[in-house]
């Protein structure tokens, strides 16, 4: 599968993609950077350290740095730490971004890739809904967008309402739903049911020193986060149950339906059925203890 991940690494992004560089099933041919858990341009320098650390020789094209019709963004430091990792904060700048920024990339790609290239978004959607109006034939190029948000049955994270990388740009969310690509939504209804707890990340790091000792590290900052804020003994897989979604959907179960994305008033960011919408395939519960081995399996076979 050619997989191209729209990411703002962020803790659980770099999970993701360390699982897609590790997934044999997963041709991972670029990374897409956005605005979220950190500013653009540290999105942008992480995705190359990370992908330089994974030994993969794969593009990184910047996107957006705020969220549509925007001008200033406040990352998720409390969440993420200053620089994106957790309390690791000396990430050295490798390489350069790639000539096009992302949403044009994104077309490039998907025209060359036609009908085979998947999408998975796990950051506002913000590129996604440039690379729509960029190009109408986008959403046909694309075999599939796999977007890690909302929170359509339960409860939002970021307010009562609102999952986070929705509610960042709830009017590109809304854009996207409006009229979709074969879509698949990701979303809090299930994972949070993936939760991976310290011990998780001890057993993957005594298995992947270099890698898994890395993840490990920099979610000790996240996991106090869960612990503190949510009472939670592990942190979901969010992002990487997303890229897992790519490629194993059995694992899933999911329901069709139109979505629409409330983009003012209190619930600003609220990701709702709308059945006057075109369906996309909401994931409703999950073999999570499934994604939880898959995930160590697959990402401790890194050094």
């Amino acid at each position: 599968m050619k997989l191209i991940i729209d990411t703002d690494p962020g803790i659980d992004d770099a999970m993701a993609i360390a699982y897609a560089a590790a997934a044999p099933e997963i041709d991972l041919i670029g990374l897409t950077t956005v605005f979220g858990n950190t500013h653009v341009h540290q999105s942008s320098r992480n995705a190359r350290f990370l992908l330089h650390k994974l030994g993969v020789d794969a593009p990184v094209a910047e996107g957006a740095a705020f969220a549509t019709g925007q001008d200033t963004h406040a990352p998720s430091e409390h969440v993420h730490g200053p620089e994106g990792f957790g309390d690791i904060t000396d990430i050295p700048e490798i390489g350069a971004n790639h000539s096009l920024s992302a949403a044009e990339f994104l077309v490039d790609m998907a025209r060359q890739h036609n009908g085979e290239l998947v999408v998975c978004a796990v950051g506002p959607l913000t590129n996604i809904a440039q690379a729509m109006r960029l190009d109408p034939a986008f959403s046909a190029n694309i075999k599939r967008l796999v977007i890690m948000g909302g929170a359509v049955y339960c409860p939002g994270n970021v307010t009562p309402h609102a999952e986070a990388n929705i509610y960042h740009d709830a009017n590109a969310a809304d854009e996207v739903f409006a009229a979709p690509p074969e879509t698949v939504l990701v979303g809090l209804d299930v994972t949070l049911k993936t939760l991976y707890e310290t011990a998780d990340f001890e057993a993957l790091a005594d298995r992947s020193l270099d890698m898994g000792g890395f993840l490990r590290d920099i979610s000790r900052f996240y996991l106090k986060f869960y612990k503190e804020v949510g009472g939670l003994e592990g942190c979901g897989l969010h992002d990487s149950t997303a890229v897992i979604a790519c490629t194993h959907e059995p694992m899933f179960d999911m329901v069709e339906t139109g979505l629409q994305v409330l983009t003012a008033g209190s619930e600003i960011g609220a990701t709702r059925p709308d059945p006057s919408r075109p369906p996309v395939r909401v994931c409703r519960d999950v073999d999570g203890a499934g994604v939880v081995r898959l995930f160590t399996e697959r990402v401790a076979s890194l050094p």
